[in-house]
């Protein structure tokens, strides 16, 4: 194992040969640690990125759903923010949960369809947005820092084709 710079191991090219080689596989030994390395690398920043919402009384499920009323006027169905957001209805309805009782979101009946309900973003759940946005932003900016603005172009690039190749761990 050799480190990473910042504390953990992390596996290593001759690493990943050897695991191939054990299971007498033709896959590409640096692709499986990219893979891996990736893997690992999004479990860190989902760790971080907790730690950093934590400071504000949210979580990043708690944050996203919020920053996704605020960008669409303030309300949405809890069907439509399970959708736009990835996860499951139950998972938004948990979310919706917590950030009613601290009076972040309200609910109250749909105008379109008067069987459902919507999501309503509180005076005090925009604020909590406006108090924290200096701080987040500037810690986003911060752990990109030692990129630069074409390095940031080319990952990004390289971001979204990584993302559509996940499809592959769940195909079936």
């Amino acid at each position: 194992m050799t480190r990473d710079g910042i504390g953990d191991e992390t596996p290593t090219l001759d690493q990943a040969r050897k695991q191939v080689e054990h299971y007498g596989l033709e896959a590409d030994p640096q692709a499986v640690l990219v893979a891996v390395r990736l893997i690992s690398a999004g479990a860190r920043v989902g760790r971080a990125a907790e730690a950093h919402f934590a400071r504000f009384g949210l979580s990043t499920g708690r944050y996203r759903l919020l920053t996704d009323l605020e960008d669409h006027g303030g309300e949405k169905s809890p069907s439509r923010l399970a959708d736009d957001l990835g996860v499951s209805r139950a998972t938004v309805t948990g979310l919706l949960d917590g950030l009613e009782r601290e009076g972040l979101i309200t609910r109250r009946p749909s105008a379109e369809d008067g069987r459902g309900t919507v999501a309503v973003l509180t005076a005090r759940g925009a604020q909590r947005l406006r108090d924290m946005a200096p701080e987040h932003f500037g810690r986003l900016e911060a752990m990109v820092g030692g990129l630069s603005t074409e390095e940031r172009a080319v990952f990004l690039d390289l971001l979204a084709r990584v993302v559509r190749g996940s499809a592959a761990l769940t195909a079936d």
